[in-house]
């Protein structure tokens, strides 16, 4: 059995999940603590990838980055980016595409927590940086744990848009969900039915820890 669809699966979304990670706390630091009119614009665009198809993305994907655009073209030549039918693209698309996933929980965390724990910490003279780091995140840790599992997950289980801008390429852009609709196709329900079982019990055991860690259950086990 080839392995490397779900290798190249797990990859893109690790990576994924790490880049979105850094780019998601800032935007919902943003959003928990703005007043600027422009906040349901952005809380709107941060959102569409939960109600639009995702060929939908991913044709927009593939217009604005194929070389034959102005857009793609530039990347290509001047930045030496390819992102059609490659794992960058996949990377950048998958970011997008997972985006309301991971803001959205640690929006809700930080909206959730008292503003006497920031203006504590600032009267006991810390930074906002010391604040973010040693007040603020580690009271919303089952939020940031949440938003990271399902950013993972979502990542992992992608299928339109992946399917887009990525194309069916062994080893660069085939992915397990490729690799499951393309098995069926070919009737070989066999191949399917192991990535498929495959992606189901590792997104079982992720999503179950998460429930268990989060409901406290981890810490009475140890106690």
């Amino acid at each position: 059995m080839n392995w490397d669809p779900l290798v190249l699966t797990f990859k893109l979304a690790l990576v994924t999940t790490i880049v979105l990670f850094g780019l998601s706390l800032p935007i919902a630091l943003w959003l928990s603590n703005t007043r600027s009119r422009s906040k349901p614009v952005v809380e709107a665009l941060v959102s569409m990838p939960l109600v639009l198809p995702p060929t939908v993305l991913g044709f927009y994907f593939l217009i604005a980055f194929s070389p034959g655009n102005t857009f793609g073209s530039w990347l290509n030549e001047w930045l030496g980016l390819k992102l059609v039918f490659s794992f960058t693209g996949l990377v950048i698309a998958s970011i997008i595409y997972s985006l309301p996933f991971m803001v959205h929980p640690i929006q809700s965390g930080l909206a959730s927590l008292p503003e006497s724990l920031r203006e504590a910490s600032y009267l006991m003279g810390k930074s906002k940086y010391e604040t973010l780091s040693k007040v603020i995140l580690p009271n919303i840790k089952p939020s940031l744990l949440t938003g990271i599992v399902l950013a993972f997950a979502h990542t992992v289980g992608e299928f339109g848009v992946v399917l887009m801008i990525g194309g069916s390429i062994p080893g660069e852009t085939k992915v397990a969900s490729i690799a499951i609709y393309e098995e069926v196709e070919a009737l070989n329900y066999g191949a399917a039915n192991f990535y498929s079982g495959v992606l189901f019990v590792i997104t079982f055991c992720i999503l179950l820890l998460v429930y268990l860690v989060n409901g406290g259950y981890v810490k009475r086990f140890w106690k």
